[in-house]
């Protein structure tokens, strides 16, 4: 078994009321995660946050409030074929762009990231984006303190 793993993920939503989303692809085609990833040793979830956003979406972000705590137990869910050894807690934070996006910049995308890219707030149900657990806090404007438990 592997040991827990802690993840930070970034919410960077615009004036128009976008999200920005890295764009990626499987066997089943595109799907589409919250920038952020795994956090070192030593290292602050906010450091994680920033670093990961500098390697997937190639700018800077501030680190605002952190709004959801998220469980990934894998063997709860469809991935589990692949991920059934994996528990990963996941700490959301509200982010701003510290810049222009330049996506060319990143220095190190995920190995099935494609692209980045502003996704309407009101379209994210109808596209195949994780934690979808995510997607009906998100378009109610519930923006809080708020532990979701074990969810895909």
């Amino acid at each position: 078994m592997k040991p827990i793993r802690n993840s930070a993920k970034a919410i960077i939503i615009d004036e128009r009321n976008r999200i920005l989303l890295t764009q990626n692809r499987d066997r089943d085609g595109v799907f589409y995660l919250f920038p952020g990833g795994g956090q070192e040793i030593g290292e602050k979830l906010e450091e994680a946050v920033i670093r990961e956003c500098m390697e997937e979406i190639g700018c800077r972000v501030t680190v605002k409030d952190i709004w959801y705590i998220r469980e990934y137990i894998g063997k709860n869910h469809e991935h589990a074929e692949w991920d059934y050894d994996v528990h990963q807690v996941e700490f959301y934070f509200e982010c701003m762009l510290d810049g222009e996006l330049a996506t060319e910049a990143a220095t190190n995308p995920d190995s099935d990231q494609v692209g980045v890219e502003w996704i309407e707030l009101e379209r994210l149900d109808r596209i195949r984006v994780y934690p979808q657990g995510l997607v009906k806090p998100l378009q109610q404007g519930m923006r809080e303190r708020r532990y979701m438990g074990d969810m895909n």
